[in-house]
């Protein structure tokens, strides 16, 4: 029943589409323009109808190409038509930015079959168990950063409702609740950098990718923030929608050395495994003591690692163009300044051009040693950029490194043996998959490599999780050399497909047709992006976000320029936008996704009703990120500005 309620929607949809198109079509008087408009308003209805995307946009760009060609020239606008499709694809298929899709994707799909999860998951549990829902915060946190990693929203919402969403539901939590928490913390994935998502606005709007990645990630941290500070609010002020973590799912078997030290000396672990390094205690080695000492202390030189690197690029010195002391190849340095003046005869004795003196042949340059006046010269003016003094450090830092020190001392004057073992686990789940993650964003974000080599690196470092979790077999290799083949040919064609598509809107006018139309309204910038966000919003509900970045983008990014909006933060809000796209009812298809591996008893009206307070936080990020545009702007500007 539930299904035929969706088919009456989208086809109620269509219908007013097309309604629109026949009544407030001019038939009687249609140009080029109108064409466009036309075909735009086609092929939504085509892709709601069910036909794939990439050809669809191809088969009508083709047509109405011709179409365009054929009202200026009919002999030439087979030919004309051909040369389009055959250069349109060239250009996709020669664009470098498009060679990270398959790495990343391929990263994401070895994550995901290295079957990480199940452990991270438990060691996120019980890591926050104190936490009021503390279970479905485990399940954002985790959907967080395995969203991350794989960037595959469908594959993440399976895998939590397997994984997060029964035991969710055997603790008593509230059926709607759960499903919110594993549908928004899936979505994260398009948001959160490396997200292929952005690759793909970035190759359409030509805006930098490197520069979308720094800007997304503090927006994609706070809409996750938003997300878990809603939940814990939520299992405070109603506690019988999320209970608290049963005692007896909590408890961790300490093993037999850790036992000992906590039974005898205290549970303090610093302090007790410094007192078993110094001094023998019975039945425990010191070889364990300082094992385990090592491992208690691993995060703090990870954080002064940090700390170190992040004080270092923040204060590293002005890169400076200085041509001082530079002359014209050839030209003394004591003539250089006569040439000032402009061009002038070249001096002569007895008032004419004189014979180049030929009683002495020198030998050429470089061949002998450099003279010691030249080369004191050369090292003077070398001197100051070899002494180029640092930048003062950024009031920011201090903040970051006070914040830092203070809950590390918090986190070592709490660490008890039982959260060493918790550590310990999350040591073998959570942070080899964060550790690739953070160097492979770094790595772009800092511009130590370009984001296809950094997903080249990504997908090694799936490679090597996958052998060391003793996942990477033949089997697990092929499947994901087989489902990045298929995503990476659909994205490839859908971009093919868009570019055939917008040169054919191009050719016809309906580009200008709707810039005419949007300048006649005589908004202000704030009334146009208020209006651009509302139809992306609108068009969320039954499009993806492949259709809305790579139809509706090429019509809304020449707009920006008339209005002075940086393409950069029009892309962030996009993103932050693009949400929607997955979660608005009734075409969500992270419902469908999670219905399709929940409990009978579980309906597709619970899920929905689950998922509209996180698109109301959704609506809240994405009006903090317009009134304080530093959230997304900051790191962008310090790191490349």
């Amino acid at each position: 029943m539930k299904i035929k309620r969706e088919l009456w929607f989208g086809l109620a949809l269509m219908a007013v589409i097309l309604t629109v198109t026949v009544v407030f079509m001019p038939w009687s008087n249609m140009n080029n323009g109108h064409l466009g408009l036309l075909m735009l308003s086609l092929v939504v209805v085509a892709i709601m109808l069910g036909f794939p995307t990439a050809f669809t946009l191809m088969g009508m760009g083709v047509f109405f190409a011709w179409l365009a060609y054929r009202s200026g020239n009919p002999e030439l606008a087979t030919r004309q038509t051909l040369d389009l499709m055959v250069q349109r694809a060239y250009s996709v298929m020669s664009n470098d930015v498009l060679i990270s899709i398959p790495l990343f994707v391929f990263m994401g799909y070895l994550v995901e079959r290295a079957n990480l999860i199940a452990k991270l998951f438990r060691s996120i549990e019980l890591a926050l168990a104190r936490l009021p829902g503390a279970l479905a915060v485990a399940t954002l946190v985790t959907c967080a950063v395995f969203a991350t990693a794989s960037g595959i929203i469908g594959a993440v919402v399976t895998l939590m409702g397997l994984l997060a969403f029964p035991a969710m539901l055997k603790s008593g939590y509230n059926v709607s609740l759960s499903a919110g928490a594993i549908t928004a913390g899936g979505c994260l994935g398009i948001l959160i950098p490396p997200s292929v998502m952005l690759i793909v606005y970035g190759a359409t709007a030509g805006v930098s990718v490197v520069q979308l990645y720094a800007g997304a990630f503090f927006p994609g941290l706070m809409l996750a923030g938003l997300y878990i500070v809603y939940v814990i609010v939520l299992a405070k002020l109603k506690p019988h929608l999320a209970p608290p973590l049963p005692m007896a799912e909590r408890h961790i078997e300490l093993p037999a050395e850790a036992k000992i030290l906590n039974d005898r000396l205290g549970h303090r672990a610093l302090s007790v495994l410094a007192r078993a390094i110094v001094a023998k205690v019975p039945g425990v080695s010191r070889r364990y003591a300082a094992r385990e000492m090592i491992l208690a202390v691993l995060p703090l030189l990870v954080l002064l690692a940090l700390l170190v690197g992040a004080w270092h690029l923040a204060t590293r010195p002005l890169p400076v163009d200085d041509a001082q002391g530079l002359v014209a190849m050839g030209v003394a340095e004591g003539d250089a300044s006569e040439m000032s003046g402009g061009l002038a005869e070249p001096p002569a004795e007895d008032g004419g051009l004189s014979e180049p003196p030929t009683e002495e042949l020198k030998e050429p340059p470089g061949s002998a040693a450099v003279p010691e006046t030249a080369a004191k010269t050369i090292v003077e003016e070398a001197a100051p950029a070899v002494a180029a003094e640092r930048l003062p450090t950024p009031t920011w830092f201090y903040g970051i490194a006070a914040g830092a020190v203070v809950g590390a001392a918090v986190l070592y004057l709490l660490l008890s043996f039982v959260r060493l073992e918790i550590f310990k686990m999350l040591l073998t789940s959570f942070f080899p998959l964060a550790i690739m993650i953070l160097s492979v964003l770094g790595s772009i974000v800092f511009g130590l490599a370009t984001p296809t080599e950094a997903a080249a690196v990504g997908a090694l470092g799936g490679f090597v999780l996958a052998a060391a979790y003793r996942r990477l077999t033949l089997s697990v290799v092929k499947e994901s050399v087989f489902l990045t083949a298929k995503t990476s040919a659909m994205v490839c064609w859908l971009f093919v497909g868009s570019s055939i598509f917008s040169a054919a809107f191009a050719l016809l006018g309906g580009q200008s047709l709707v810039e005419q139309w949007v300048l006649s309204l005589d908004m202000t910038p704030v009334q146009f992006m208020l209006l651009a966000q509302f139809i992306i919003f609108i068009l969320g509900w039954p499009l993806e976000w492949t259709e809305i970045i790579v139809i509706f983008m090429p019509i809304f990014i020449p707009l920006l320029a008339h209005f002075n909006i940086d393409p950069l933060f029009f892309g962030l809000l996009v993103a932050l936008n693009l949400q929607t796209a997955f979660l608005s009812p009734p075409v969500a298809m992270a419902a469908f996704y999670l219905k399709g591996v929940s409990p009978p008893h579980v309906t597709l009206n619970q899920i929905f009703l689950g998922m509209l307070p996180f698109m109301g936080i959704q609506v809240i990020a994405l009006a903090l990120l317009y009134i304080f545009p530093q959230i997304g702007l900051w790191l962008p500007h310090v790191l490349y500005k």
